[in-house]
């Protein structure tokens, strides 16, 4: 940044050197023509990291590696020709660390000695975000002032008045300089404040200019006796710079308010900047931060894949790839990174964009989590993984669920009014209706859905077996338990059982699970120590249970049970109306399967499958269209072979379809009108229906005379 010194010799020298210079907002340093540091105010100290005698018996070249003794000659010139010269460099801290500068060097003599003073401005992070964001930084000037309180007489450097603008040094008194800002009484209690109170200011002033304009306002009081007697101070025009900062700020928010994570290493891997996402995802503070590298936060980089890795950016410009990143606490979690390589002031860097990948890597983290956080279920996780958690919407258009007729939609709204209890639930009715996927409907629109739906077929497990697979077994418990077995009520635990054909439940049996019903615990076969589960049991069958319990087949009190909700699962021959629902749904189905283009059913079959009263209901119908897809080809299925036969099938007990009855019964109102369509008399009246529908109708039903009446 320039600051212009040539001023500097109407004010007293002493205070400069003491007030002035030790209170600029930058750095100051002054050396001989051998590169001697011979005066640095604190600032310059304090970021080299040096005391003030330590910075003394520096150079140079030992604050500037890429100084060379003829480069200095060579500077020393155009300084001294120019009188002043601007550049950018790189400075190194006490550390080791580098940092980029811009400085504003001049020629001066002091007491016969030629000196180079110069003017530091730390610009390191701005220049990183200028970098990735491509933001400009400004350079304002700077004028000073002193203002005697004694005799009122106002001291001010040419830079000053170009700040405001002005080539009247009185515009800048305290009674006229006021006028120049937008708060007037606000700067007003600032001067009263030095000349009166003796407190020192630093503020930035906004202007009463269309469009205004930003001056940094500095004032120093100079006491004598604890009076006030001069008032020191300096004017920097910063509108540009305010503007600057104001969209790097902006930057710099939305970098840091990124979920993404912003990393920057040297090729050395120390961590040069990072957003503060880095902080809040990984859990590292900023002072550990601040001095890190990347085999701190990284213990799996080894410093030979890291050259590697370097190289190949510098190579390629950007690499692309996932990792595992280990947070503070040492879980870690999938990252997809795109690494860039960036090259600023002849230096290269890595600058790595972090995105977190968990919700993408879910079924993967799922595993390390139930590994790492969860190991009691490992066993049941690897043992049972067949074994997935359903949801449903909580609707009557359940998933997998395919209904239009109203019949059905009372069974449906037993399932929504039963799944969100806890009640044991018994699903009746004939094979083939469905009672699985209203057991899956149950648990899935429950609170347990959460949590697994175990289904058990009593009808398929030996008698022999089927108490190991409900309630598990210790090894040795039995021949062939040659290791622990977790029963299926284990599983289920917090979930849901379903047991399909309960009535094929061997009567031994059935006492253990009464218990479970009853007390929600049993014993392990080859165990003396009592499970306790927390389950929700949902069976069905297709047997009369009631007939089997007054056979003493079946346990009375394990019936009632079960039975506190039933819900009959009425047959397809009782829901005609979603046959061509399901057709249409089986059809597409099985045309994919098969490599076939079907893509609807004709009328003539829909008709012959609404005629049809499918015994074995909706397991029939899907078999019958798996084979029609098979058999048929097109795009529209047509009656075929495939069709069941009367030989085959239940056929209606002399009912009429739909159509028929429609067909009959506009043909008997057209016979009573003498086939009079239209008017007062007209069929159309008599069945409230307007000219045209009726007309269309008894063409779509084949409905025809040689002569019809017209009113």
């Amino acid at each position: 940044m320039r600051y212009i010194l040539d001023d500097m010799k109407a004010m007293d020298t002493s205070l400069v050197k003491e007030w002035l210079i030790e209170n600029l907002p930058h750095e100051v340093m002054w050396m001989d023509n051998s590169g001697k540091i011979i005066y640095a105010n604190s600032k310059f100290c304090n970021r080299l990291g040096y005391s003030q005698n330590e910075v003394l018996k520096l150079s140079i070249f030992d604050i500037n590696p890429s100084a060379t003794e003829e480069s200095w000659a060579n500077h020393w010139e155009t300084v001294k020709k120019k009188k002043a010269h601007n550049f950018k460099a790189t400075h190194k801290n006490k550390n080791g660390k580098f940092y980029e500068v811009e400085i504003f060097a001049q020629y001066f003599s002091n007491n016969g000695k030629n000196i180079i003073c110069a003017i530091v401005n730390d610009i390191t992070q701005s220049s990183f975000y200028k970098k990735i964001l491509d933001n400009t930084e400004s350079v304002a000037k700077v004028g000073g002032w002193k203002l005697n309180l004694q005799d009122g007489s106002l001291i001010v450097t040419a830079e000053a008045l170009k700040v405001f603008e002005t080539e009247n040094k009185n515009d800048l008194t305290p009674a006229k300089i006021i006028h120049f800002f937008k708060d007037t009484e606000y700067v007003k209690s600032l001067l009263r404040n030095v000349m009166r109170k003796g407190i020192r200011y630093d503020e930035v002033l906004e202007t009463k200019e269309s469009p205004p304009r930003f001056i940094r306002s500095v004032a120093m009081p100079v006491t004598k006796e604890e009076k006030v007697y001069k008032v020191l101070g300096v004017y920097q025009d910063i509108t540009d710079q305010h503007q600057k900062e104001k969209k790097l700020q902006l930057f710099k928010e939305i970098i840091n308010n990124a979920e993404d994570i912003v990393y920057v290493y040297d090729r050395e891997g120390n961590l040069q900047h990072y957003s503060d996402s880095v902080s809040k995802q990984l859990g590292y503070n900023k002072k550990f931060l601040d001095s890190c590298t990347i085999f701190d936060l990284d213990p799996e980089v080894s410093v030979s894949w890291w050259e590697d890795h370097f190289n190949e950016i510098i190579e390629k410009g950007s690499l692309r790839f996932e990792w595992l990143l280990m947070r503070k606490d040492g879980t870690k979690f999938p990252v997809d990174i795109t690494a860039n390589h960036l090259r600023y002031n002849d230096q290269d860097y890595n600058c790595a964009i972090i995105r977190n990948i968990t919700e993408r890597k879910m079924r993967d983290l799922k595993l390390f989590e139930a590994l790492e956080e969860i190991k009691s279920l490992k066993e049941r996780l690897e043992d049972e993984n067949e074994y997935l958690q359903e949801e449903l919407n909580r609707n009557f258009n359940f998933d997998n669920i395919i209904c239009e007729s109203e019949s059905y939609k009372k069974v449906l709204e037993q399932v929504n009014q039963v799944a969100l209890t806890d009640t044991t639930v018994l699903i009746t009715g004939e094979s083939g209706t469905g009672k699985e996927l209203l057991a899956s409907a149950i648990h899935g629109n429950s609170s347990r859905k959460d949590r697994p739906l175990i289904k058990v077929n009593c009808a398929t497990l030996p008698n022999e077996l089927i108490e190991s697979e409900l309630f598990g077994h210790k090894k040795g418990a039995f021949t062939g338990a040659v290791a622990d077995k977790l029963g299926k009520f284990t599983l289920a635990d917090g979930g849901t059982i379903f047991l399909d054909e309960i009535g094929e439940l061997p009567l031994e049996l059935q006492p253990k699970l009464l218990r479970v019903l009853q007390e929600g615990e049993f014993d392990q076969l080859g165990s003396t120590k009592t499970t306790s589960v927390d389950v929700r049991v949902i069976s069905a069958t297709n047997r009369d249970l009631d007939e089997m319990v007054q056979e003493g087949k079946f346990r009375e009190d394990l019936y009632y049970r079960l039975n506190v909700f039933p819900i009959l699962n009425i047959p397809l021959r009782q829901r005609r109306d979603d046959i061509p629902l399901l057709a249409q749904f089986f059809l597409e189905k099985y045309s994919v399967k098969a490599g076939k283009v079907f893509k609807r059913l004709s009328k003539k079959t829909i008709a012959k499958l609404m005629e049809y009263d499918f015994p074995g209901n909706i397991r029939e119908l899907e078999n019958l269209i798996e084979r029609a897809v098979i058999i048929e080809n097109g795009t529209t299925l047509q009656p075929g072979s495939w069709m069941p036969t009367s030989n085959g099938a239940i056929m209606t007990k002399g009912f009429k379809t739909l159509e028929d009855s429609q067909r009959d019964h506009i043909i008997e109102v057209l016979n009573h009108t003498n086939w009079r369509v239209s008017g007062p008399k007209g069929a159309a009246n008599i069945l409230n229906m307007k000219d045209k529908t009726l007309f269309a109708k008894m063409k779509r039903l084949g409905i025809e005379k040689q002569v019809i009446l017209k009113s």
